[in-house]
């Protein structure tokens, strides 16, 4: 995938990406978007052991071709590699394609309107010229999943999300195919679920990963609250166990101090 990028028969040793801009400071759209797409990161460094190293990563351009603007997912997760961690250099700043040697596995938009090109380019898209839409150039590049999910119903055309606020897509032979729900990631080990809940003092409909139980990767927060309840939970239990076994003595006490009035060693009953 790497050498078909670069579209360049010569043996190339290094790359100059002076010329590409890896940062613009252009700010997430919205609170509600900034922390769903935390929501989709934080948890698998918290809480998810897939056994192999992984970047997940909200908001980071994906630099699939030389000459090409980055496409820049909502959220990403890349299986098998390593988070460059000298960022005082260029390459390690950005998912470079031709740097890590494969596509991410997984993409992630989230909708907020009509002008994304999540499923379908918008008008502003065509006037300027673009092409492709989202998910056509994820499945050209050749990211085995992608998913979309759209909050606020802003693609509920029958063309569009028909009524849904979730859907995934597999490829499939350089095609996408829609997944069914529940949504399972095979490839990758995870699967994507719709939540309703409260993450960092609001509550909605969130998306969430998930195992194939359909159980929530924990947050941060939700794996130390959990271990806090198991820790008052047995904590219950031993003061139980204990307020019991002094009940016993109590009562044994009351037989015996019985036994010794009826004139009865009870030490030697």
């Amino acid at each position: 995938m790497a050498h078909n990028l670069l579209s360049d028969d010569a043996i190339v040793t290094e790359l100059d990406i002076s010329h590409l801009v890896t940062e613009d400071d252009t700010p997430v759209d919205n609170f509600q978007s900034e922390k769903q797409q935390r929501l989709l990161v934080e948890p698998l460094y918290s809480s998810w052991s897939p056994g192999i190293p992984f970047i997940a990563a909200a908001n980071v351009g994906v630099f699939y071709a030389l000459k090409q603007d980055p496409i820049v997912p909502d959220a990403m997760l890349s299986l098998g590699l390593e988070m460059p961690t000298d960022w005082s250099q260029k390459q390690n700043r950005s998912y470079f394609v031709w740097e890590f040697g494969k596509v991410p596995d997984v993409c992630i938009e989230i909708v907020s309107n009509r002008e994304g090109d999540e499923l379908a380019l918008s008008r502003k898209s065509q006037q300027k010229g673009k092409t492709l839409s989202k998910k056509d150039l994820y499945a050209r590049i050749g990211v085995p999943y992608y998913a979309v999910f759209d909050p606020l119903e802003q693609l509920q055309a029958p063309e569009e999300m028909d009524g849904s606020l979730l859907q995934a897509w597999a490829l499939r032979e350089g095609r996408y195919h829609l997944l069914q729900p529940p949504i399972w990631l095979e490839a990758v080990g995870l699967g994507l679920t719709l939540w309703e809940g409260e993450f960092e003092g609001v509550s909605g409909l969130w998306l969430r990963w998930c195992d194939a139980q359909g159980q929530v990767i924990w947050t941060g927060a939700e794996g130390q609250n959990a271990e806090r309840q198991r820790a008052e939970a047995e904590r219950q239990r031993a003061e139980a166990e204990r307020q019991r076994a002094e009940a016993e003595r109590q009562r044994a006490d009351r037989l015996a101090e019985r036994l010794r009035a009826m004139g009865v060693d009870p030490d030697e009953v």
